[in-house]
């Protein structure tokens, strides 16, 4: 068996950030199989799903980071994920998010990780630049983005044949 070690745990004033873990896979297994993902791929079944969630541990195994699941401080109740992302192929480091179910939606829970997540990949992997990959009409990820200070790059070419819209993020320059 392959096991992470080290993996960080992220703290921000109301979530943790943690890897993904076994226990997470209903939560993901029901995000990923519901109509909530059209704009990051589209629906799957149940074992495509797996095969996702495979990718976002083996991520972690192979770069040593990935999508953090997020919980509220004190739970272990995974409301979305967020996180720096590069798989192989991409065109340059992502800062991703995802809040699971609606009732998660509105409360400031994925600009709080995502802010976290952000800070760890400028801070800690030591990344200069991040973009995010957004669907041009997923207006909840466009609004979030530009609440993060990031900014479309009509230049940046994005991973897949999708449609897809790149926000840059302030670099880490501008975070100090």
């Amino acid at each position: 068996m392959i096991a992470v070690t080290g993996s960080p745990a992220i703290t921000t004033e109301r979530l943790t950030l943690r890897m993904p873990a076994a226990r997470d896979w209903e939560p993901v297994a029901g995000f990923l199989t519901s109509d909530r993902v059209r704009y990051i791929g589209g629906t799957l079944t149940r074992d495509k799903a797996w095969r996702a969630f495979g990718h976002m541990v083996g991520h972690w195994v192979l770069r040593g980071y990935g999508m953090f699941i997020f919980t509220l401080r004190g739970s272990d109740e995974a409301l979305g994920m967020a996180g720096p992302w590069y798989p192989e192929g991409w065109p340059e480091h992502e800062i991703g998010w995802s809040v699971f179910s609606e009732a998660g939606e509105g409360q400031g829970y994925a600009r709080e990780a995502a802010e976290a997540a952000r800070r760890h990949a400028f801070q800690n992997l030591g990344w200069k630049t991040a973009v995010s990959y957004i669907h041009p009409h997923n207006v909840r990820s466009l609004a979030l983005a530009e609440r993060l200070g990031a900014v479309r790059d009509e230049d940046a070419s994005f991973p897949g044949d999708g449609p897809a819209l790149v926000f840059r993020h302030p670099g880490p320059e501008a975070r100090r």
